[in-house]
């Protein structure tokens, strides 16, 4: 059974930075464009990223120019680097192939507040 394992949330003033991580265990995992997904209260998941498995990207329209998707194929780990967070990127922060093909992991909380 794939388990996605989210990490690297808190709590960050308006324009901080934090990086989030997501490990994945199993052996596809180089295999699947993966993608990060954030859920706020009372909304629905959106897409926030996406990177192929050779490591193109497209960005929603909201985090584009602040926000940097990577993975590490050997690690088996993507990565979403958030620079100049404002309060409306806070939500759960999750990850998952393009497809949304895995279960959903616990996600990690990121909220951004002064």
């Amino acid at each position: 059974q794939v388990q996605l394992v989210e990490s690297g949330g808190g709590l960050v003033q308006p324009g901080g930075s934090l990086r989030l991580s997501c490990a994945a265990s199993g052996s596809m995992f180089r295999i699947y464009s993966m993608a990060w997904y954030r859920q706020a209260p009372g909304k629905q998941r959106e897409l926030v990223a996406r990177i192929s498995n050779d490591g193109t990207a497209n960005y929603g329209d909201s985090v584009e120019g602040r926000f940097t998707i990577s993975r590490d194929n050997v690690k088996k780990t993507m990565y979403l680097q958030m620079n100049n967070l404002k309060s409306e990127d806070t939500a759960v922060y999750y990850c998952n192939t393009a497809a949304q093909i895995y279960p959903w992991g616990q996600g990690t909380q990121v909220t951004v507040s002064s």
